[in-house]
């Protein structure tokens, strides 16, 4: 009876018991007593592990964020719930240079940075992660600029020929071993970074354009393989005669995507999927970065084409983009652009167009207000194409 006196004693304070839970605790009584009164206080909250305590719903789903940094240690700092921007939290290893943070906490989108020594902020815009989600991210101490490096004499046993190659490294590539990036391959490479190999000394300003994107956050890191020209530049651009002795596009292409691709995959960090490959180009670079998208989506997902040379034998290249829409596989995004003066600019219009009639692809199309063919008009314009076609970095505010 002792037991039944301090059970009823127990349910005597409980304050909000439904009748439910009353009928409920006197149906309990004639079972063994430890079984019976232990069942209602779990049932009740009475006396309960969690008395007092706030419940799974109110704490909310888990929050997860993933560091992945080759260091022993790293802290992250914060805007809301238990992270504060004055003090940061220690993240535990996960190993293979991962740092893992999880709350139950958090209520609302919560803007973060990873630090080193809890003193050395990463560098870069915040990071964001929304409640109940799970973000990984790759973030950078070091620098906020790439390398450039410059191979001469390329050698090419498909098309028999030697020609430079010009290969941008990312800010976060020699300072994340682990991390695999997106690769842009780019034509006429003597006009992107160096102003002494460039046509007029005018180049587009590539690296600039790269950099800015990381430090910003609006374009996320990639590398870019910038392909010599050579004098059979004409030929190597065009999918046909046209009159001017063109038509080795296919050859080309088959180069870039059959040998020179598979070497950048094999001997740099890249991640080799399509909606991590680009291709873009300028003119006649343009026409062909358009062919790729014809012949090639299933290596180059994304297609920059900048003032296509769309004129070629009586805008084929029209013909040739309506020609997929049956197609099984087509790139997933396109740029399109042009400038208003001087610069076919109707043509490359109708190009775009064609691009949305076949369906299933993100188009943006962009017209430069008094821009005409030049070097100068692609450096103004890139950025743009690269925030489009690369989208920015992950977990951005």
């Amino acid at each position: 009876m002792a037991d039944v006196e301090r059970a009823a004693a127990c349910y005597s304070r409980c304050m909000r018991v439904s009748r439910r839970s009353r009928k409920l605790f006197r149906a309990l009584l004639p079972i063994p007593i430890a079984a019976g009164i232990a069942t209602w206080l779990l049932l009740s909250g009475c006396g309960g592990a969690l008395s007092g305590s706030a419940s799974e719903d109110e704490l909310g789903a888990t929050t997860t964020v993933r560091v992945h940094y080759p260091a022993t240690a790293i802290w992250l700092r914060g805007s809301s719930g238990p992270l504060r921007w004055s003090r940061g939290v220690a993240m535990k290893s996960a190993g293979a240079d991962t740092f893992t943070y999880t709350s139950r906490s958090l209520k609302t989108r919560t803007e973060f940075k990873p630090l080193l020594a809890d003193s050395s902020w990463s560098r870069g815009p915040d990071f964001a992660v929304d409640p109940g989600t799970t973000v990984d991210v790759w973030p950078r101490f070091q620098s906020d600029h790439g390398r450039v490096e410059r191979i001469d004499d390329w050698w090419s046993p498909a098309l028999h020929d030697h020609r430079p190659m010009w290969i941008y490294y990312p800010p976060s590539y020699a300072e994340q071993p682990g991390e695999r990036f997106a690769v842009v391959y780019m034509h006429d490479g003597q006009n992107l970074f160096d102003a002494a190999f460039s046509f007029n000394g005018v180049t587009w300003r590539v690296q600039e354009a790269m950099d800015q994107g990381a430090s910003d956050g609006s374009v996320r890191e990639a590398i870019v393989v910038g392909i010599g020209n050579t004098a059979d530049r004409i030929w190597e651009y065009t999918p046909s005669d046209g009159g001017y002795g063109g038509g080795g596009a296919g050859a080309y292409l088959d180069f870039v995507a059959g040998e020179l691709k598979p070497q950048i995959d094999a001997n740099l960090r890249t991640s080799a999927d399509r909606l991590d490959t680009a291709m873009i180009g300028s003119s006649l670079g343009g026409l062909v970065s358009a062919c790729a998208g014809i012949w090639h989506p299933e290596v180059f997902g994304l297609i920059g084409a900048m003032s296509p040379s769309t004129w070629w034998d009586g805008a084929l290249i029209v013909g040739m983009v309506r020609l997929t829409s049956a197609s099984a596989v087509k790139p997933a995004r396109v740029y399109v652009d042009s400038g208003d003066s001087n610069d076919d600019w109707q043509n490359t219009a109708a190009l775009a167009q064609a691009y949305r009639d076949v369906g299933w692809i993100a188009v943006e199309h962009v017209v430069g207000h008094g821009d005409t063919h030049t070097e100068a008009a692609w450096a103004r314009r890139l950025p743009g194409a690269l925030r489009f076609l690369l989208g920015p970095r992950a977990a951005l505010p």
